[in-house]
């Protein structure tokens, strides 16, 4: 890699961490930040887009002003036996549901799997839960996590902490 694209990447790096801060402001605004051409900033952010770096550009919401009362996070070991199904599924059942905002394999606590959803009210969650039985034939142990979204928080959902800690 050549001292020129060594730099192509700090910038391209630098602009990820402006947005993180806030995705919110202008090419214009953040192209002054980085000292760099507006038409630049353009560019550098349509190859974060191709580079898979940045997978959109979204708002985070606040949840409870939202109408969210329920966020719950779910840990699930599976029947190892029907994994391939499993996996097959899982893709299929959480494009079904768009209150899962977050599923992976994981690892942990003896569990294989997390899900993180949001629910209006624990009426929805319960609902949530059974229409999701059909699962049960994969799933030899669960466990979930309800966190009242109306409470306190400590310390809210955002991604600018990072580019903060980065710029340290």
């Amino acid at each position: 890699m050549g001292k020129g694209s060594k730099s192509k990447k700090s910038k391209l790096m630098s602009l990820l961490f402006e947005y993180l801060k806030d995705s919110n402001r202008s090419d214009r605004q953040i192209a002054k930040v980085l000292e760099v051409s507006q038409p630049t900033v353009s560019k550098m952010k349509n190859k974060l887009l191709e580079a898979g770096l940045v997978r959109n550009f979204s708002a985070i919401p606040d949840l409870a002003k939202m109408g969210y009362e329920i966020m719950a996070f779910s840990f699930v070991k599976f029947n190892m036996d029907a994994l391939r199904e499993v996996e097959n599924k899982t893709k299929e059942w959480t494009q079904d549901n768009p209150e899962i905002i977050f599923s992976s394999r994981a690892e942990g606590m003896g569990m294989d799997a997390v899900t993180v959803s949001v629910h209006k009210n624990y009426a929805e969650y319960k609902n949530f839960l059974t229409k999701n039985r059909r699962f049960g034939r994969f799933v030899s142990e669960a466990q979930y996590l309800l966190v009242d979204l109306g409470g306190d928080v400590a310390k809210h959902l955002s991604f600018k902490y990072l580019a903060e800690k980065q710029q340290k």
